[in-house]
């Protein structure tokens, strides 16, 4: 019973996670003062959805990925690739004058892969194993990427300390994720019982991550509230085009649809949660909104292609049934 009641909310908050972080967007902005205290805690927060992830990944599924590595390799080179120049081309347009606003688009997009990637490739019927693969070595990169193309792209606006953000990756992702990995290893049965209940815990983190940042950057939101519209605007932009353009490439080289969708969600989702303590960490609350607003945008338009998909596989699944 008990469990049943658990999926029913899973699926709700799953189903209607966009919605419910503008929700909780608005009342953090309405009612910051209620939220300021949260904003020593998501770097907990997050380093907590970052266990879940380790203690989710199944090492069998990795094996197979890797024994055939073309979409793999194609993958994690237009993430780093076409994601990032894009975020990059995207900040030095439209945000010159606004230092905070290009560094917080630019690290926007060059943080690992969101979860929520894995949810819609799964949805999308792609390859899940893929998009779960790519989300793990990117988080193994990260601490090495993000700091090094922060420094190099975002140095021009703000101040940016290599070995700083460099720590706080370390510390907020890596040795989570490994924790899980090693405590998946050592009670993998126990963890079986209770892995239901994932997906609820790490959408109540991310939702305690939106009330905090959004809380801390009040100040700032009102700022600049009339740059807002254009902020939504271009960060549309920023999701849609990797998500476009990397799925076509992927097809030019041949790579099956399954895996191309798994390579669109990956190189147009990223892990704005993780983006957004970085940036109220080591840049300000303004520098946090482009990723707020970024979550918004990636997780409805990944939720919209990802049901396209899912029409589209039925349809062909009809279709060929009818010429049978």
């Amino acid at each position: 019973m008990a469990i049943n009641v658990l999926m029913q909310i899973t699926h709700v908050l799953q189903r209607f996670l966009p919605i419910w972080i503008l929700v909780f967007a608005v009342i953090a902005f309405l009612f910051p003062g209620l939220f300021t205290s949260l904003s020593g805690v998501t770097p907990f927060a997050l380093a907590f959805i970052f266990l879940l992830m380790g203690m989710s990944i199944s090492f069998q599924s990795f094996i197979d990925i890797v024994k055939k590595p073309k979409a793999l390799l194609v993958g994690m080179a237009m993430k780093w690739s076409v994601t990032v120049m894009i975020s990059v081309g995207l900040a030095y347009l439209f945000f010159q004058e606004h230092p905070s606003l290009a560094a917080g688009v630019i690290l926007a997009g060059t943080v690992p892969s969101g979860t929520s990637a894995n949810l819609y490739t799964l949805i999308a019927e792609g390859t899940v194993a893929l998009s779960i693969t790519l989300a793990a070595i990117d988080t193994f990169i990260a601490p090495f990427m993000t700091p090094l193309l922060m420094d190099v792209f975002a140095g021009k606006f703000i101040p940016v300390s290599f070995w700083e953000l460099f720590l706080s990756i370390v510390y907020i992702v890596f040795i989570p994720i490994l924790a899980g990995l090693f405590l998946q290893w050592k009670w993998e049965k126990t963890l079986d019982r209770v892995r239901k209940v994932f997906p609820t815990l790490s959408i109540v983190s991310l939702l305690v991550i939106v009330l905090a940042v959004i809380s801390s950057a009040y100040t700032s939101l009102d700022a600049y509230s009339s740059m807002l519209p254009l902020l939504f605007f271009i960060v549309a932009i920023q999701v849609a085009i990797p998500m476009f353009l990397c799925y076509v490439i992927a097809r030019f080289f041949g790579i099956s649809e399954p895996n191309c969708r798994a390579i669109l969600f990956h190189t147009g989702i990223c892990n704005t949660a993780l983006s957004a303590t970085l940036a109220m960490n080591h840049i300000d609350a303004l520098a946090a909104v482009p990723s707020v607003v970024n979550m918004v945008v990636n997780l409805s338009l990944g939720a919209f292609m990802a049901n396209w998909f899912s029409r589209q596989s039925k349809k062909t699944i009809e279709q060929s049934e009818a010429t049978t």
